[in-house]
């Protein structure tokens, strides 16, 4: 591996509200819940219903992986395969693995950029759906039928879900900038677009499991950019730089040059900017 340098760390950070009721599968063996036949994640401590990390960024990684025609090249699971560069001349132009990760046994891998954190219920949400009467604790239980094409005989089976409206948050979604021998931290922050992209193109799809059937329609709300660049972890008193407060996915979007370019220019010279406080 490359001589690296870690350079800044951008918090996104936000909500992300369950436009339509949200199922993402959990473990059957982990909770006593009888005859539902498709139960959802839930935290084994507080038993409330969550948003993997894995989950979300494995959905954002298919989706930028589906939407630049990527191998599918490397198997992770029983009839489960995803992208991932198999030489470094692919691994320096692919925006997917710079950005979600290769295997580390990869000589030429460099380390994630992006960490994406467990999402909680909100406390808000989670008191609505305490005072509401629903199927199982926080969720609600669906009524599906499988229907044979040529008998038209139905199979009825129950998916346990989370209700619309629920909201996740807050969020932590870490995107990492380093400098490397081959690559500069300016490269780096131009990886933050591949990010954008994939939760624009989150939110015009799914997350969860039955996206087609009009489950798991997302939206990120209330999202705030924070920038700590390197000198801060020295010096707690360089105060990390807010860049962008209260925003969308589109707005996030349309102003995202003059995110790139700002952030590009803190990273640069981020000792010029240690004695300003936090602001734009």
């Amino acid at each position: 591996m490359a001589d690296i340098k870690l350079k800044g760390k951008l918090l996104v950070e936000g909500k992300i509200k369950a436009v339509t009721g949200l199922h993402i599968g959990g473990a059957q063996t982990g909770l006593e819940i009888g005859g539902v036949d498709n139960i959802v994640v839930r935290d084994p401590l507080s038993r409330q219903p969550y948003i993997p990390g894995s989950s979300l960024k494995g959905k954002m990684r298919s989706l930028m992986e589906r939407r630049l025609g990527l191998s599918q090249n490397r198997p992770i699971g029983p009839k489960v395969h995803i992208h991932e560069c198999e030489n470094p001349d692919d691994y320096q132009k692919c925006k997917v693995c710079r950005v979600f990760g290769v295997a580390g046994e990869r000589p030429f891998a460099t380390p994630t950029r992006l960490y994406v954190r467990d999402t909680h219920l909100s406390e808000e949400s989670a008191e609505k759906l305490k005072e509401l009467e629903t199927d199982y604790p926080y969720t609600e239980i669906k009524w599906e039928a499988a229907i044979d094409r040529i008998t038209s005989a139905a199979v009825p089976r129950q998916f346990e879900r989370v209700p619309a409206g629920t909201v996740f948050g807050p969020f932590t979604i870490v995107f990492n900038f380093y400098e490397g021998d081959n690559f500069t931290v300016e490269d780096d922050v131009e990886l933050l677009r591949c990010l954008f992209e994939a939760m624009e193109l989150l939110e015009d799809d799914y997350l969860g499991g039955m996206g087609s059937r009009g489950y798991g329609r997302v939206k990120f709300q209330e999202l705030k950019l924070t920038l700590k660049t390197a000198d801060h972890y020295t010096d707690p008193q360089k105060a990390p730089r807010k860049i962008v407060e209260k925003t969308d996915v589109a707005s996030l979007r349309d102003e995202e040059e003059n995110i790139v370019n700002q952030i590009k220019t803190l990273l640069g010279s981020s000792k010029d900017h240690s004695n300003e406080g936090a602001g734009n």
